[in-house]
Order: C-alpha cells, then sequence, then structure tokens
C-alpha cells in the first residue's frame, strides 16, 4: 500500500461578530483545517478504493486535532467535512472522507451521535467549497445549521484531494428560526 503524500495543511479560523444585529459578547468562531494530498487514482479508475479510506484516517486524526488545538474540545458545538478532488480525479474518491474523517471527529470529540455533514465536488485551483454545519448532537437543531469555507489558493492540483474537516463554537449570531434549542436536545441517537 502507498503511504498517504500530504503535501501541506491549513487552518483557518474566522471570528463572527455580529451580522448586523446586536454585536455580541464573544464570537461566534468558525475553523477549518485541511490537508492537500496527492491522489493514488489521479488520471485512471481503480475498483478497489478501500485501502486509500484506511489511510485516510491518519488525516482525519491529524485535522481533528488541528481543529480542537484552535477552538477547544469543551466549545464546539457545530461540524462538517468536506473534499475537493483534483480534475484528473472522481468524486468518489472525495467520498472517502466521510466515513475517514466523520469518524475521525467524532471520536476526537468524545463519540457525539449526529451525522457530520458533508460537501464534496471535483473542482481546479482555488475552488471555493462551502461545508455544511450542523450541531454535534441532535441533527434538527436548526441554530447551528450553517457553513463553513474551505480553500486553499494552490489546491487542488489536477493529481491532489484537498480533505477538510470544519468547526464551529456556536450557531449563526443572530439565529431567529426556531425548532428544536441546542439546550433542549434530549436524544441520545443524533435526532432529537
Amino acid at each position: 500500500m502507498e503511504q498517504i503524500d500530504i503535501r501541506k495543511t491549513q487552518i483557518a479560523i474566522e471570528d463572527i461578530w455580529h451580522e448586523r444585529g446586536p454585536r455580541r459578547t464573544l464570537p461566534v468562531r468558525v475553523a477549518t483545517a485541511s490537508a492537500v494530498v496527492r491522489n493514488p487514482f489521479a488520471d485512471r479508475y481503480e475498483p478497489d478504493l478501500r485501502w486509500f479510506q484506511d489511510e485516510l484516517r491518519s488525516v482525519g486524526k491529524l485535522l481533528s486535532g488541528m481543529l480542537i488545538e484552535a477552538l477547544g474540545r469543551e466549545v464546539i458545538q457545530a461540524y462538517g467535512k468536506g473534499a475537493i478532488v483534483g480534475e484528473d480525479g472522481e468524486l468518489e474518491h472525495g467520498a472517502l472522507w466521510h466515513e475517514a474523517g466523520g469518524w475521525a471527529l467524532r471520536e476526537a470529540l468524545g463519540h457525539p451521535k449526529a451525522i457530520v455533514p458533508a460537501a464534496k465536488t471535483v473542482a481546479s485551483l482555488g475552488c471555493r467549497l462551502m461545508i455544511p454545519l450542523g450541531h454535534i448532537h441532535a441533527a434538527y437543531v436548526r441554530s447551528h445549521f450553517s457553513t463553513a469555507e474551505l480553500s486553499i489558493w494552490d489546491a487542488p492540483r489536477r493529481n491532489e484531494i484537498i480533505f477538510g474537516l470544519a468547526a464551529a463554537t456556536d450557531g449563526r449570531p443572530h439565529e431567529r428560526a426556531g425548532g428544536l434549542a441546542a439546550a433542549d436536545v434530549v436524544g441520545a441517537d443524533g435526532l432529537r
């Protein structure tokens, strides 16, 4: 098996103080951690992708650690994941991140039950991917439906994939859409 070849990693942090409403006492902090990885399947069809998915767990652990270091484990309330596959790859190569990235992030956060929302695409240098965010304990908490931007100016090159994880310290700054409140989550199944 081939080793994971990481060209570069990036951590990006955004502090949101307000969105035309009252200024918050503390900002909503949104972070993305990403790795630019050589795509071992670039420019060819490969029927067996599972070994790469297994190897990507190490990238998931690395990026989870970067997010936790940037934000602090105890304050993370929302998360998501995404992949941008370079032009010589296929969307399925990015889909390998669902298990590898989601598993690693949930493990690092103490196994919250809600699914880790995801987005993926095939694109060229500088693509901007909006990663959907959702509450870590209950998928129906509308206040935490948001996005985090994943972008690296010189990636992905044709034979690369950007794998990213995202996390936020709260929901949208001025949420007023109703629904299940984070404080009212009682289920243990990630739903309510």
